[in-house]
């Protein structure tokens, strides 16, 4: 079997090449791929227009949304993460760009206040499914002699 002879500086090219490439930052290599329209969306579709009430900002139209997925494009292409991105643009404009609130400060009353409805909702309709069961089963209690006297009175009235 015959080796191919590859000149000595050729090789050592190839090797620095490869040892360039692999030591590189990551972050300039991310910076080097251009983000696509669906990664740049994935972003967008947390956040909410700052023009248009509750559209969020993958799907609308205006100028400013416009500009915004652009400079998601550019900090995603800088190697921002989204929840960078996300707090970037909170920080400028306020939460109520942010399709979540955070977890912190008067926003814990949007995440606590529908889970207690919710719970109180269950506790009732609980409540209400049992009642009827148990006063089928004569679980009520007792009736007075005078309430039961009445009850008969009615009913020989009514037949």
């Amino acid at each position: 079997m015959r080796f191919l002879r590859v000149p000595l500086q050729y090789a050592l090219a190839l090797v620095a090449l490869a040892a360039a490439l692999f030591w590189l930052p990551a972050s300039v290599r991310a910076a080097a791929a251009t983000p696509t329209d669906d990664e740049v969306n994935a972003v967008a579709s947390q956040l909410y227009c700052p023009v248009c009430e509750n559209v969020p900002l993958d799907v609308c139209g205006t100028q400013a949304c416009s500009q915004w997925r652009a400079i998601i494009r550019q900090k995603l292409q800088a190697g921002w993460s989204a929840s960078q991105i996300h707090a970037f643009f909170a920080e400028q404009y306020g939460t109520r760009v942010l399709a979540s609130p955070p977890f912190a400060g008067a926003s814990v009353l949007f995440w606590l206040v529908p889970l207690a409805l919710l719970a109180a909702g269950t506790v009732l309709l609980v409540r209400t499914l049992r009642k009827p069961a148990t006063a089928a089963t004569g679980a009520a209690g007792p009736v007075s002699e005078a309430h039961a006297a009445r009850m008969e009175r009615e009913l020989d009235d009514w037949r």
